[in-house]
Parts: C-alpha cells; structure tokens; sequence
C-alpha cells in the first residue's frame, strides 16, 4: 500500500512510517513549509497543498504540542487552529482528488471526553466541556468533506502514548531516575495510556484489516489510576515513589488550565471498537508497556 503521514517527524509519525516501510508498504511523508526539494508540502496557514493523488491511506498526525507552553490564549488559538485548520485543508484536498485513498486515518485524542471521575468510558459516550474537548470536537468536525466524498474516515482518540524519549513518560523517568517521583495530587485520576508499539500497530490494523469508521479510541484495555501508573513505574525502575507532588505547585509551574488538562484530568477510557473488531493488544497490562519501553 502507498501510506501519506502528515506530521511524519514527530514521536507517533516517525514510528509508523518505519513500521510501515517495514511490512513492506511506501510511507512517504507530507511536508510543511516551502518546498525544498522532492516529495509533498503543504502549508495550512496559507491555505496551500500539493495534489495528493494515487495513495492507498492517508494518516493525518500533525498539531501543534499540547504540553510544549503554558496555555495562554495565543497558544490555545495555535492548538486549535493547527488541527483544525490542516485536517480541513486535506480533507478537501483528498475529496477534489482525482483517486482518493480508500481511508483517511486522521489524530484525535481521549480529551474528547473531559473530565469523567470513575465512568467507563467507550466510543459512543458524549464529550466534555473544557478547552481540550471543544478541540477535538472541532478537530473531528473538520474531516467533513473527506468523509461527504465517501472515503472511510477514522478519528483514533489516543491516550497517553508510552516512550521512553518522548511524550508523557519521558518526561515522568527524570524525578523517578533521582529517587524523588510519587503519585500526581491526589493519585486518584485515571491515566489512559498506550504503548507506542500497539499505537502504531492499531494505526496499521485500521488502514489495512479493518472496516471501522468514526471515533476509535486507541487506549490499552487496562487504564490505571494515577497512583498505580506511578508505583508500577517505579517498581520497574527498582527507585521509590514516596514523594507526592503537590497540585498547587504543579499548577503554578504549568498554569492551572494546563496543569489540570494533562495531569488531573481524569479519563478512564476503554478501546470498546478495536477489541470487539479483533485487534489484539502486544502490551495490554502498565507493567508489560513499561517493561517493553524501558
């Protein structure tokens, strides 16, 4: 199959597009900015994208970092903006396309569902209300005219995404390296997290064995509340979690909106549709994740 990925250098992007060119398909990356040299380039600030013609897949991954600022409201139009501006501009690009993919693969996330305590979550339950559900409601909201065309469309709501050298985690590994990690506030919320392997590899089963459409969430079967994401992690490092880390300090290092969006949210996500569909997870338990990514 010939695979377009859209924010093909970042931590999920550049995974798949090794995995894939490692079962055998052609993965070729849509580049941002001014062209400088072969390939596809786009630019969705200024509205422009080169023909897309002849792919099997596309797999849109590109949005500006969540975590990498403090939220201000400059940096939230950014978030906003960078997703829904680019799945806009390519989902109409693939609709004008004389031979459009079979299915457009496009990023979304668990924050969908705001902020739900102990409730099991699945795909058909309805959104929050915060910041980070607004987002991905606009986000999904934006692939309209790919799916008007009738190509298969897919919002893969990801979870927390395990890797060693980027992501959540690598930025958990440094306090625990030093012996002085611990749960996060009250250690009550639920994590819904995924291994970068089975992330990548349900983002394959969805191109290539499988009918679904809509939203999917992409979590492990066995979210973890915080407090047990922390021991396990610790356990496997062989260092101690005795030291909890404050909610108040968190919130005035990061802001209180941030803060409360990546580490107090609490979501306790379910992957209903892969597991009933037959997608068997490589790392379905915290500790197999975190013992394969460290």
């Amino acid at each position: 199959m010939r695979v377009l990925v859209t924010g093909s250098s970042g931590l999920i992007g550049s995974s798949l597009m090794e995995s894939l060119v490692a079962s055998g398909h052609e993965a070729q990356g849509l580049h941002r900015g001014t062209r400088s040299g072969d390939g596809l380039y786009w630019d969705p600030e200024r509205g422009t994208i080169d023909p897309i013609e002849g792919f099997d897949a596309v797999v849109h991954l590109a949005g500006a970092s969540i975590g990498a600022k403090r939220w201000t409201a400059g940096y939230k139009r950014v978030i906003l903006e960078s997703r829904t501006k680019g799945t806009r501009l390519l989902s109409e690009a693939l609709a004008e396309s004389a031979s459009p993919p079979q299915v457009l693969i496009s990023g979304s996330a668990i924050g969908y569902y705001g902020d739900r305590g102990d409730e099991v979550l699945v795909e058909t339950d309805g959104p929050g209300d915060d910041f980070l559900a607004k987002v991905c409601i606009a986000w999904e909201g934006a692939t309209g005219a790919a799916e008007a065309a009738g190509i298969r469309v897919v919002h893969t709501r990801t979870g927390i995404v395990l890797d060693d050298d980027g992501g959540a985690l690598s930025k958990l590994l440094l306090p625990f390296k030093f012996g002085v990690g611990g749960r996060l506030g009250s250690g009550e919320q639920w994590w819904s997290w995924i291994s970068l392997d089975d992330q990548v590899a349900a983002i394959e089963y969805l191109i290539s064995q499988s009918r679904l459409a809509g939203a999917v969430n992409l979590t492990a079967p066995n979210p973890a509340r915080n407090a047990q994401f922390v021991k396990t992690l610790a356990d496997v490092m062989n260092r101690p979690a005795l030291l909890p880390a404050p909610e108040f300090a968190l919130k005035a290092i990061l802001g209180p909106e941030l803060a409360e969006a990546l580490l107090f949210t609490s979501a306790r996500v379910q992957p209903h549709k892969l597991m009933a569909d037959g997608f068997v997870f490589a790392h379905p338990t915290l500790r197999e994740a975190l013992q394969a990514t460290l």
